[in-house]
């Protein structure tokens, strides 16, 4: 959707082919128990600069559709990290300076860690995994812990002993070390469909294109200087959005170029309780927990009740029978919520291929395939970013913008 936004607002005639029957691919609306929700939960950050501009381009006001708050890590009884209303990069250091959880030497540590990546210009070679990154810097263990291993865990959706240091500096660099917004959470109050897609399809029809839901793509062709897609076109140029697992069946010549790839699961638990049910805060981390991260979602977009709980990466939930998990994680919410009754209904979402493993020195391909008029778009193309919405966003966009340049 990024990229046919970019190219419609450009001029060009644009047609999208969806095989799901809801827009937003592995961000995408679904319905549980009467809640509109999504396959998973998300967050932004205020780094995600294309994301926001393609939103309001399209009409979706961020500031209407997503709640802002400064950054805040909060692990309750042991961390809480809070970025005060201060100018860059004085927000991140008075940050860690007052982070509740750490000792003074852990404090200066993260400063000075944070330090040495501005002085490096958040250049980290050769790449090495996060653990090495951290073990060359002798990060005390609970700073790991509390702070670290969170942060790459939710940034790049695997963790810190296979990540990649490069692509989670990229990451740091573009909050903790960018303007003192882009460190901010954003938190939809809608679901992810809302957000973006619908208004991007709206875009594109307003501009004389189409967007077709529900319309799998079963066979793409190149015939002459043109491509046809299920037989129909001809089509100047084809920007390929699938999942990587699906490109080789569409495209053999470009299997190889993904083969390669590992995959990391993403579980999402939805907890439907009592309408007085509510967390001490919107977002709230567990510690050495099941859940890695709970949701209010009565704080953010009024579904009271609804609590969401998020397992990033692989770990020993994927072991568990599903009820044993969603008992586990439940008595995890009960240890924030006094008298917590139990819930009237639990849905757990597994999407075991969620994201590709961001692990170091990681070939990506690149969005021009070297088929003429055939393009790459998905968060697994290359660029700075690992598997999340702004990475998708940005490989649209570079998509986009290298056919109109060609």
């Amino acid at each position: 959707m990024a990229a046919a936004v970019e190219l419609a607002a450009a001029g060009h005639q644009v047609e999208v082919f969806e095989a799901s029957r809801v827009l937003g691919g592995r961000a995408r609306a679904v319905q549980i128990e009467g809640f509109g929700v999504d396959n998973g939960q998300h967050i932004l950050v205020g780094a995600y600069t294309e994301t926001l501009r393609l939103m309001r381009a399209v009409g979706a006001d961020p500031d209407a559709l997503l709640r802002r708050t400064p950054l805040r890590f909060e692990f309750p009884g042991e961390f809480l990290m809070s970025a005060p209303h201060l100018p860059a990069p004085l927000h991140t250091a008075v940050a860690l300076l007052f982070a509740k959880g750490l000792d003074w030497r852990e404090k200066w540590a993260a400063i000075g860690l944070m330090r040495g990546l501005q002085a490096n210009k958040f250049r980290i070679e050769p790449d090495l995994t996060v653990t090495a990154w951290l073990d060359s810097n002798q990060t005390p263990s609970r700073q790991r812990r509390l702070l670290w291993e969170p942060l790459c865990i939710a940034a790049l959706n695997t963790p810190a002993d296979r990540a990649s240091a490069r692509v989670l500096a990229n990451v740091l660099r573009d909050s903790l070390g960018g303007p003192r917004a882009a460190s901010d959470m954003l938190l939809p109050q809608v679901d992810l469909t809302a957000l973006f897609p619908e208004p991007a399809a709206a875009f594109v029809a307003e501009r004389g294109g189409a967007v077709h839901a529900g319309r799998r793509v079963g066979s793409l062709e190149r015939d002459g200087n043109a491509w046809r897609i299920d037989g129909a076109g001809p089509y100047a140029q084809v920007v390929v959005a699938v999942a990587p697992y699906h490109l080789g069946g569409l495209v053999p010549e470009l299997a190889s170029a993904v083969a390669h790839l590992d995959w990391e699961p993403i579980v999402t638990s939805y907890f439907s309780y009592e309408d007085w049910v509510r967390l001490p805060q919107a977002m709230l981390g567990v510690d050495a927990g099941l859940a890695q991260w709970l949701f209010d979602r009565g704080a953010l977009c009024g579904q009271y009740g609804l609590i969401a709980a998020v397992i990033s990466a692989r770990g020993r939930h994927l072991d568990l029978p599903t009820e044993e998990l969603e008992r586990g994680i439940h008595r995890e919410i009960a240890r924030l919520v006094p008298d917590l009754p139990e819930p009237l209904s639990v849905q757990t979402i597994t999407e075991k291929r969620a994201t590709f493993a961001c692990v170091p020195n990681l070939r990506r391909p690149p969005a021009r395939t070297g088929l003429p008029g055939l393009w790459l778009a998905g968060d697994y193309v290359a660029g700075d970013y690992p598997a999340t919405l702004e990475g998708a966003v940005r490989s649209g966009v570079a998509a986009a913008r290298q056919i109109l340049a060609a």
